[in-house]
């Protein structure tokens, strides 16, 4: 995800911005060494989201791959 493709959502938390105004995709977030990925369309408590750490390696291959 390029940084031209990101729309923030205000907790530093982006989404694609080829996803509109939608609910339906996962929004990531860069976090130091790791990147965080969650489901936008969770409907439980943020407190207890299941969220996905990728290292910054791990990150880039898969997103090389896309």
């Amino acid at each position: 995800m390029s940084s031209a493709d990101q729309v923030s959502t205000g907790t530093g938390w982006f989404k694609s911005s080829h996803s509109g105004d939608t609910q339906t995709c996962v929004e990531v977030r860069f976090d130091g060494d790791r990147v965080l990925v969650r489901d936008s369309k969770y409907q439980g408590s943020r407190a207890s989201q299941p969220i996905l750490t990728f290292t910054n390696a791990a990150w880039s291959v898969f997103i090389a791959h896309l």
